[in-house]
């Protein structure tokens, strides 16, 4: 296996990983949006149950055919994503395809199957089925894709804290000693709950936004207007628990994976009371000199907040990017080998490796076998540094990472404050709503007077427009969220386990380049279409309107 590995062309490398980086991104663009109207088409039609009004039937109707577009070209993405394991990191699928195809398997078995049922009942069984099936399958269609995304975040969140498995070394391959540390990771718990209700978040700003549109269109108003209402509580509560579970993620992230935070923060040397950077003139496309300690400029910091951030306290010890490489030694004094140590005891590893299977293959003796077993069960932990060459390898983008955290954290926190200030003008909240329609009238920011109002909200125009800008806002922070926990693990594809280059197809870099131009050609093609589709549905309206 090494001497193939190490004979690919980095090319290859490089066109496997932009064509995986490629298919996720676009994935990631119909899946939380699938995700949130989930929620908000459940909900709508619970409504409708209750009340069994014409209203909410078609505003169910029109908010699950919205969904359906997006959901079918989740699927074609998803499909192709879960191929290229096999295609593009065949050895990555031999190392550990026992334990990382386990969730991917429930996932289709269980998950894909349950929300492919209900869809059906879900489009074509209003007239067929009674209201309470009807509405029981709108929610399985959801709850079914929620679970799907459940066991692919479960598989993901394994490669980032890889627990639960052992390598065997007479098979060659790492195999599950636990479902259940696999499945219920803090790891997988924090990624789940973060990114579906990042999810939510997605759908209710395209709800709000679509809502907006009619409203600045003066058409559906009922809808637009009780839309709102309903996606404005998600989109709150789904906001707030974000940013709690992105602090929570933070820790994780910061116990398993030290060198994505030290990338996040572009921090080169660690320590106690380390403060939070807010900003800095940092470069995103260039990795900065952080052997020489080199700082970026004009950096604007929050004494202590990082120390707090991971640790609950602002004694609280986080370790910078040089630390990390030279070794380091924890509060609780134990001690973190350097890169180097890592990289030899490694390559140790991989030698005795070697020695057994091919002791095993002469006929040697017990003795000899388990003398060789033994060398490689005290340094298999940093099995996957015997591959690294140099220990610079081992140091994500750093600028990239600076940025995307930001990026993700800072439209966040604007989606709390626009949710908000819809919350305050959509709602008749006593003493808030008065006050925040004064004083945006003070700041110039709306005219009463002139102010559209639309049943009980009365909301500035430009706010309308606000809503639609906030669509592709909330998707560069999403898709940020997911460059941060891609890129900050570099050049793991499993964290301090297997590097990228020992884990990809030994594939000509021209095929791979070939089929990356293809899929982008076709993934653009399905998301132009995609939207085209969906700006017909939403100017069509609902039913019967």
């Amino acid at each position: 296996m090494q001497n193939i590995l190490l004979n690919i062309d980095a090319g290859t490398i490089d066109w496997s990983r932009a064509q995986f980086a490629l298919t996720a991104i676009y994935h990631w663009l119909f899946v939380p949006l699938t995700l949130g109207l989930a929620l908000i088409m459940g909900i709508c039609e619970t409504i409708y149950y209750k009340k069994r009004t014409d209203f909410w039937k078609d505003t169910s109707k029109f908010w699950q055919r919205l969904f359906g577009i997006n959901f079918a070209m989740g699927v074609a993405t998803g499909i192709i994503l879960e191929f290229e394991f096999g295609t593009n990191w065949s050895n990555y699928s031999w190392l550990v395809g026992d334990i990382f195809g386990a969730p991917l398997a429930v996932e289709g078995i269980v998950a894909f199957f349950m929300e492919s049922t209900f869809v059906a009942v879900m489009f074509f069984g209003w007239k067929k089925v009674s209201a309470g099936f009807h509405l029981a399958s709108t929610w399985l269609t959801g709850i079914g894709a929620t679970l799907s995304a459940w066991w692919i975040l479960v598989a993901n969140a394994w490669m980032q804290n890889p627990v639960g498995c052992e390598f065997n070394p007479d098979t060659m391959r790492n195999e599950m000693t636990s479902f259940a540390d696999v499945a219920l990771s803090s790891s997988a718990v924090d990624k789940f709950l973060h990114t579906v209700l990042s999810a939510w978040i997605i759908g209710a700003v395209f709800v709000v936004a679509v809502s907006c549109w009619y409203l600045l269109k003066k058409r559906h108003t009922e809808l637009a207007v009780k839309s709102i209402r309903i996606a404005t509580i998600v989109g709150i509560v789904a906001a707030v628990c974000t940013a709690f579970t992105g602090h929570i993620s933070g820790q994780d992230v910061a116990r398993t994976q030290p060198m994505k935070m030290a990338a996040m923060e572009a921090l080169n040397d660690g320590g106690t009371e380390q403060p939070l950077t807010l900003f800095a003139l940092l470069n995103p496309l260039s990795q900065p000199d952080y052997a020489n300690g080199e700082e970026p400029p004009l950096k604007i910091e929050l004494p202590c907040f990082l120390s707090i951030m991971v640790s609950n306290s602002a004694d609280g010890y986080v370790p910078g990017i040089n630390d990390i490489l030279n070794g380091y030694t924890r509060p609780d004094g134990t001690r973190e080998p350097s890169a180097d140590e890592k990289i030899a005891r490694g390559k140790q590893a991989i030698a005795a490796l070697q020695a057994y299977r091919q002791a095993k293959a002469e006929g040697a003796s017990d003795s000899i076998l388990n003398s060789q077993l033994s060398i490689f069960n005290a340094n298999k932990e940093y099995f996957g540094y015997g591959y690294v060459t140099d220990k610079s390898q081992l140091v994500p983008p750093i600028g990239l990472n600076f940025w995307a955290f930001r990026t993700m954290v800072g439209v966040g926190c604007l989606l709390i404050l626009f949710f908000g200030l819809v919350a305050m003008l959509a709602f008749k909240i006593p003493f808030f709503s008065v006050f925040t329609r004064r004083l945006l009238s003070a700041i110039g920011l709306m005219d009463e007077a002139h102010a559209d109002v639309h049943g009980a909200t009365r909301m500035p125009r430009w706010l309308y427009w606000a809503a639609i800008i906030m669509v592709p806002l909330s998707y560069i922070a999403s898709e940020s969220g997911w460059l941060v926990a891609e890129l900050g693990r570099q050049p793991w594809t499993i964290q301090d386990m297997l590097p990228t280059w020992a884990a990809v197809s030994d594939l000509g870099a021209s095929s791979v380049a070939l089929t990356f131009i293809l899929f982008l050609i076709l993934f653009t093609t399905m998301l132009a279409v995609e939207i085209s589709i969906m700006l017909k549905q939403i100017k069509k309206g609902p039913e019967n309107s």
